[in-house]
């Protein structure tokens, strides 16, 4: 399975690290878990929802990266989120799967895949395979809508 990360290159460790020390939407705080996307799409709406608006004063050090994890996601049940919080909690604190998926709430057509890096499959995961990503070459005004505006 190929999973995505959109993030700064300092923190391209699938360490968990980060949601330990910052907290994660679907996990509760205080624990190491590590954020995927079984999208590339996914991963940059999800980072996208962090930053300002207007894109000013962002950092320009982003990458999109990839791993292949031959894992299948356990499926998180989703009726509220203190529910996948529970359920979550509970998954890392087992040790009973590397990955549990999430339906994206940004795009539910897609998952937000969680790995467990205390679970023993972890340290077998690859490194994240990254390439530099820039926000303002991804977002640019395509020509033929600038024309449109210009004529409007």
């Amino acid at each position: 399975m190929k999973l995505w990360r959109l993030t700064r290159a300092a923190y391209v460790a699938l360490d968990g690290q980060g949601a330990l020390l910052n907290g994660a939407r679907y996990a509760p705080p205080g624990v190491a878990v590590v954020s995927l996307a079984s999208e590339a799409g996914l991963a940059v709406l999800v980072a996208l929802r962090y930053l300002p608006r207007d894109l000013q004063g962002i950092a320009e050090d982003y990458v999109l990266g990839w791993t292949g994890v031959d894992a299948v996601p356990e499926r998180v049940p989703d009726p509220d989120e203190d529910t996948i919080r529970t359920f979550v909690g509970e998954w890392l604190t087992s040790k009973r799967s590397l990955l549990a998926a999430v339906r994206s709430k940004v795009l539910p057509e897609a998952d937000v895949v969680l790995l467990n890096p205390a679970h023993p499959d972890a340290a077998g995961v690859p490194p994240l395979i990254t390439r530099p990503f820039d926000f303002a070459e991804c977002l640019h005004t395509p020509p033929m809508l600038a024309r449109f505006r210009d004529q409007s």
